[in-house]
C-alpha cells in the first residue's frame, strides 16, 4: 500500500474531552499557544497523516466544531481518555463504510501540540509486521504513551466491546493495552514529540521554547 492510499484509509482522532482541572477547570484544547488554540496546533500536526480529522470533546462541542467533526463520550461528563476512545471506536465501527472506507484509527491527545510527523507511519508498520494484533502505541524510551496509538480496522467491533468493558471497571488506557495485547513501538529518538502541557505553566514554558511554526 502507498503513503496515498495509506493515509486515506486512516480516521485521525484528537481526544479533547478531559475536564482540565489543572489549568483551572478550563477547556485545555481551546487555550491559547502562540496565539492560536491548541486543538489548531493538533490538527495542523494530523492532518498530513490521515484522510479525516475527528475531535472527541465532552464541552464547547461547538466551538471545536469550527475546526473538524466533533462527537463526545456516550456517557454523561468526561470519564477520562479511555471514554473517548470508545467513543471514536463507535463511530468508526458505525461508518457507513462505502462513504467512509476506515481501515485505521489513529489517535492523539489535545495536550501535545506536537505529535510526531510519522507517528501513522511508524504505528502502521509495526502493526503490519506484528501479523493480527489490534493496536499498536508510541513508548518515548522512558514512558509508555498509549494515546498515540494506532487500531486496526478490522478489529474495530471486538475493540470497542472490549474497551466498553474496562470502562466500566475505570481501567487505564495502558491497562487496556495490556488486556488486547497491544504492541508498544519505540520513538525514544522523537520522545520531546510526546511533550504534553498540563497546566498554565506548561503553555508559557512551551511558548518560550518553541519557535512558532
Amino acid at each position: 500500500m502507498n503513503a496515498h492510499a495509506a493515509m486515506a484509509r486512516v480516521l485521525g482522532v484528537v481526544l479533547a474531552g478531559g475536564a482540565g482541572s489543572r489549568v483551572g477547570g478550563a477547556d485545555k484544547g481551546l487555550l491559547p499557544l502562540h496565539g492560536r488554540p491548541l486543538i489548531a496546533h493538533v490538527l495542523d500536526a494530523l492532518r498530513p497523516q490521515c484522510a479525516a480529522p475527528l475531535i472527541v470533546a465532552n464541552r464547547n462541542r461547538k466551538a471545536y466544531a469550527r475546526f473538524a467533526q466533533t462527537i463526545h463520550d456516550e456517557g454523561d461528563g468526561p470519564a477520562g481518555p479511555l471514554a473517548g476512545i470508545v467513543a471514536a471506536l463507535a463511530h468508526a465501527a458505525n461508518a457507513d463504510e462505502s462513504t467512509h472506507a476506515c481501515g485505521w484509527l489513529l489517535t492523539v491527545p489535545v495536550d501535545g501540540p506536537r505529535p510526531p510527523p510519522d507517528l501513522r507511519d511508524r504505528l502502521q508498520s509495526a502493526l503490519m509486521a506484528f501479523g493480527e494484533a489490534a493496536c499498536a502505541f508510541a513508548h518515548d524510551g522512558r514512558d509508555a504513551q498509549p494515546l498515540f496509538a494506532l487500531y486496526r480496522g478490522s478489529h474495530f467491533r471486538s475493540l470497542l466491546a472490549s474497551a466498553r468493558t474496562s470502562l466500566v471497571s475505570h481501567a487505564s488506557v495502558l491497562r487496556w493495552h495490556r488486556e488486547i495485547g497491544a504492541c508498544a513501538v519505540d520513538f525514544s529518538d522523537r520522545a520531546d514529540a510526546f511533550h504534553n502541557l498540563n497546566t498554565p505553566q506548561d503553555f508559557r514554558d512551551y511558548e518560550r521554547t518553541h519557535v512558532q511554526a
